[in-house]
């Protein structure tokens, strides 16, 4: 095992695994394939204030090489406001830049309720304007949740239109470009 490759997966349910658990999850995906340790640190119901109050013990301490972000699903369906879901990923990021951990933005799928997603198509353009400001990789976990003419693809999603199936999950993991990891 690569020792200097530690992955820390910060997020909501979508990052747990719900309704299967971690073993369905695109992380336990990518542990499978990478020479390293990839930690699941996704709790279900989680919003961006939640992960960044438990960042340090959630992430830090962990020491890892680097870290995955990707929330505010959540922060949407509970209503919190634009400008607290991006100073709190905002703040995650710098919080692991000073503790030199690579980040890793996750791009928020897609739900299947037209107000949300029309909420999360400008939190998903948000991030990947932070990300190229600040140089950052992403992973757009969202592509596959659409079709050729931009509708949500619902047979990638639960009845409940927010949590992936199973055949969501591996088409998560699909967009993870593994040279994040290794170059």
């Amino acid at each position: 095992m690569n020792n200097d490759l530690r992955i820390v997966c910060l997020g909501d349910s979508i990052t747990y695994g719900f309704p299967w658990g971690p073993q369905a999850s695109w992380v336990t995906m990518l542990d499978e394939v990478l020479d390293g340790e990839v930690i699941n640190r996704g709790i279900n119901g989680n919003t961006t204030s939640n992960m960044l109050a438990r960042f340090e013990r959630a992430v830090l301490k962990y020491n890892p090489s680097h870290v995955i972000i990707m929330g505010g699903t959540n922060d949407v369906i509970c209503g919190e406001s634009f400008d607290r879901i991006t100073w709190n990923i905002r703040e995650m990021v710098e919080r692991a830049e000073k503790a030199r951990i690579k980040v890793v933005l996750g791009i928020p799928t897609a739900v299947d309720e037209p107000y949300w997603e029309k909420l999360l198509v400008r939190l998903r353009s948000w991030i990947k304007d932070l990300a190229r400001q600040k140089g950052l990789q992403i992973i757009d976990f969202s592509r596959p949740f659409y079709d050729e003419k931009g509708r949500v693809r619902s047979d990638l999603l639960l009845a409940d239109g927010g949590h992936p199936s199973r055949a969501g999950y591996q088409a998560m993991f699909a967009q993870i470009d593994l040279k994040i990891f290794t170059d």
